[in-house]
C-alpha cells in the first residue's frame, strides 16, 4: 500500500511542484553553478543508487556524511534550502523510480560501515530508504549510528498507514532539524 502512495504522491509532487523545482534550480545555478547534487547511496538490500538533491554546499566540498562536513561549506541559499527542507524535493524522482520511499530510513553512504553493519543486524536494509521517518522527526542523524539503526528498525516494525502520514506531515511542518554539520 505504501508503494502505491509513494508513486501517487511523488508523481503529484513532481507535477504540481514543477514551478518551485524550476525556480530553485535557477537560483541554485546562480548560487553554486551546479544546482543538483548526486551521490551514490546504500539502497534496499544494500544495492547502490544515485540520490538526487538540491546542492546546499559548495561544489568542491568533500563527499562525506553531513555530520562530518564543515558548516562553512554551506552556502547562504543552501542554509535556506536545508531549513525549509526544500533541498529534499528532487528525491521525489528517486521515490517515483522505486529507489526510495517517502517514509523509511535515510540512505547512508557506502563509507559509513558502522551504520551499514548496525542496520544489517536489524534488517533495516530489507526496506526502501526514505526521505523522512521516525529518526528524522526526532533529530537523530547519522552521527549516532547505533541509535539511528535502532530507531530505523523500531519505525519499520511499527510502520502503519497512520504513521506514514504522520511522519510526512511532521516533516512538512518543520519537525526535525536535518543532519547536523560541524561548526568551525
Amino acid at each position: 500500500m505504501t508503494r502505491l502512495l509513494d508513486i501517487l504522491f511523488s508523481a503529484v509532487g513532481l507535477v504540481l511542484g514543477f514551478p518551485v523545482l524550476l525556480a530553485l534550480l535557477v537560483v541554485g545555478y546562480f548560487d553554486t553553478g551546479s544546482p543538483l547534487f548526486r551521490q551514490r547511496r546504500v539502497g534496499r538490500h544494500q544495492k547502490p543508487f544515485t540520490l538526487v538533491k538540491f546542492r546546499t554546499m559548495k561544489p568542491d566540498t568533500a563527499s562525506v556524511a553531513s555530520h562530518l562536513a564543515d558548516a562553512s561549506s554551506i552556502t547562504p541559499f543552501g542554509r535556506f534550502l536545508r531549513r525549509t527542507k526544500l533541498d529534499e524535493l528532487p528525491q521525489l524522482w528517486n521515490v517515483l523510480k522505486g529507489e526510495m520511499s517517502l517514509v523509511g530510513p535515510r540512505p547512508c553512504l557506502f563509507n559509513q560501515q558502522e551504520l551499514i553493519d548496525a542496520r544489517e543486524q536489524r534488517g533495516v536494509h530489507l526496506s526502501r530508504p526514505g526521505i523522512t521517518g521516525l529518526a528524522q522527526v526526532n533529530d537523530i542523524d547519522m552521527s549516532t549510528p547505533e541509535l539511528l539503526a535502532e530507531t530505523d528498525a523500531k519505525m519499520l516494525a511499527s510502520l502503519t498507514l497512520g504513521a506514514y502520514f504522520r511522519y510526512i506531515v511532521l516533516t512538512a511542518l518543520g519537525k526535525g532539524t536535518g543532519d547536523r554539520v560541524r561548526t568551525p
